[in-house]
């Protein structure tokens, strides 16, 4: 796209947490495309775990077929070709919307880990509950799957960690489960399940329930500060030790 309109365009890329446009415009995940100020696409528009009836159901879903790409393609095309020509107002007209949706409370859940055991909200009750929903094939999530089984050791039965894996074959969840042996409650998620959290938009995505199942926070991605602001909000929750 950038060689296409020559010198006239640019592109740059700004780490999750760090842009001061997706601060200003209230977009707290990611990927989210602009073009000068101009808002063009959000996660939602991607695809993905949104909430209604069907999954992928953004403007660009699902993502790796080829007419997405031509659509996000020619919908970038004709926002940049606005603004070069000047036509801020007819740019604004199209943005995308970047109103964000409030986190849900832990919902009735319903399934079984890796082990058959069941899992619902009441089994998880009286406990800070920490849900991340995660991939096989997502690099980060290694690396925040092993830092929530050092939360996990840290405070023992004071917190529950539950590690839902979507868009993934259970064999390798379960090979990768046995190789880490961290102290996750391990179980298979899907797009329905995922609804029920909100607008899932990307992996890793780590939510925070107080011990009623109360809504605590939300993380997404794997910003340079995830560690440091989860575990600020898990030990505001968590108070003294007892």
């Amino acid at each position: 796209m950038v060689q296409e309109f020559g010198g006239e365009v640019g592109f740059a890329v700004e780490n999750y947490g760090e842009s001061q446009l997706a601060s200003r415009f209230g977009v707290k995940r990611y990927p989210a495309i602009f073009v000068g100020d101009v808002l063009v696409a959000t996660p939602k528009d991607f695809g993905f775990y949104g909430k209604g009836e069907g999954a992928r159901s953004g403007r660009y879903a699902p993502l790796k077929s080829a007419a997405s790409h031509e659509r996000f393609r020619a919908d970038l095309a004709r926002m940049i070709r606005l603004l070069l020509a000047g036509d801020v107002a007819s740019a604004r007209a199209q943005a995308a919307p970047a109103a964000d949706e409030e986190v849900p409370d832990l919902p009735a859940l319903s399934l079984t880990d890796l082990d058959g055991r069941p899992i619902t909200r009441e089994s998880l009750a009286g406990r800070v509950v920490l849900v991340e929903f995660w991939a096989t094939w997502c690099p980060p999530c290694r690396a925040t799957l092993t830092w929530l089984g050092q939360l996990a050791r840290r405070h023992g039965d004071r917190i529950a960690v539950v590690a839902l894996a979507i868009e993934s074959d259970e064999g390798q969840v379960r090979q990768l489960a046995a190789r880490l042996g961290l102290p996750l409650v391990w179980a298979m998620g899907s797009p329905e399940l995922a609804r029920q959290f909100g607008d899932i938009s990307a992996v890793p995505t780590l939510f925070l329930f107080d011990g009623r199942g109360k809504a605590a926070g939300a993380f997404y991605g794997a910003p340079p500060d995830l560690h440091a602001t989860a575990e600020a909000r898990l030990s505001e929750l968590l108070g003294p030790p007892g």
